[in-house]
């Protein structure tokens, strides 16, 4: 694919600064563009990009004179992903469902959806227009995939799993699996039967290797917008608010509810049957314990306040000097004694 500076300008709404005729062929990071490559820029790395071969840089529109052709935009960032989709196109599959695929009674397959060989599909599924499903992916019974998502491979979502539109499933992920639940009787486990399934909304997405278990009773849910890394762990009868980011090797325990615009960052773990307010950050390797208002910004196990935190790590570091000081200080006293 071949576009000018000015008919890519055009499809970020932005301006052009030199050079608007120059061709440009892919778009890619600073240190790895070419002389026929488009880049992004923002403070503090201008001057680096425009040392870059890159053929020209989206900046952005604050910044009025620059050494390299530019295109000049109010976010950078979203410019550069709207091109990279324009440059990176969803490869192309054949619609339909691929004659080694196995699929139950009662199945709806949208005439757009795209069933690869391997994939196995239950009875009284339904798979929506523009899906695509990957080889050797699980599909059990009773499922709904919704429109334009994508299932990438060795995926299972168990019986009565719901996507909805939209959805991004990476590989290795369980969806749907059963949720830690026992009743201990006499010293030995029994098993308590998981009978609700997951519901994932519009717009999630879910990285590698995670597992989000089925509810025991009703529903695990996961509302729209949100993004799950790889390796993570969402537990039976967990409520996952919408447009939240949790991070690698996070756990969160059963029953636990997350509001809205969350953020879990790597290895955060938390107990169960707690509430996570809205519009929260937590570093990585918190501990959650107990619920937390809305609008908090959390470390360390037990988490808290992410300054009070901050105030006991100083201190911690001051802390071998401290020791240090009073051993001194003992000493002193105890010679001090010793010459009454």
């Amino acid at each position: 694919m071949k576009k000018t500076l000015r008919e890519l300008a055009e499809l970020v709404e932005g301006c052009v600064t030199g050079d608007a005729e120059i061709l440009v062929e892919g778009i890619t990071g600073i240190d790895e563009a070419g002389p026929a490559d488009l880049t992004f820029a923002v403070p503090p790395h201008l001057d680096r990009a425009a040392a870059s071969q890159a053929a020209a840089v989206i900046i952005p529109a604050s910044v009025e004179t620059y050494a390299k052709p530019a295109i000049r935009v109010a976010n950078p960032r979203i410019a550069f992903t709207r091109l990279l989709t324009l440059f990176n196109p969803r490869p192309r599959v054949e619609h339909g469902v691929h004659p080694l695929a196995v699929v139950g009674k009662n199945v709806s397959v949208a005439k757009t959806a795209s069933v690869m060989a391997h994939v196995f599909v239950g009875d009284d599924v339904v798979i929506g227009e523009g899906t695509i499903l990957y080889p050797h992916t699980f599909v059990g019974e009773g499922s709904v995939i919704g429109s334009d998502c994508i299932v990438h491979p060795n995926v299972t979502l168990r019986e009565r799993t719901l996507l909805g539109d939209r959805v991004i499933v990476q590989s290795g992920v369980v969806i749907g699996g059963d949720g830690f639940g026992y009743v201990t009787v006499d010293g030995e486990h029994l098993k308590v039967p998981q009978v609700g399934n997951v519901v994932i909304e519009d717009d999630v997405e879910v990285g590698s290797n995670t597992a989000i278990d089925r509810a025991t009773t009703g529903s695990t849910i996961v509302k729209r917008g949100t993004k799950i890394d790889n390796l993570v762990h969402i537990a039976h009868n967990d409520v996952i608010g919408e447009h939240c980011f949790i991070v690698a090797q996070t756990g969160i325990s059963g029953s636990v509810t997350v509001g809205h615009h969350v953020t879990l960052a790597g290895q955060t773990g938390t107990a169960g049957h707690i509430n996570i307010g809205s519009n929260s950050v937590f570093i990585g390797r918190a501990g959650i314990t107990k619920d937390t208002p809305d609008n908090y910004f959390g470390a360390g196990t037990p988490a808290r306040p992410h300054s009070e935190w901050v105030r006991e790590q100083v201190s911690l570091h001051k802390l071998p000097a401290a020791l240090k000081k009073i051993r001194e200080l003992e000493k002193r006293i105890e010679e001090m004694d010793k010459a009454r």
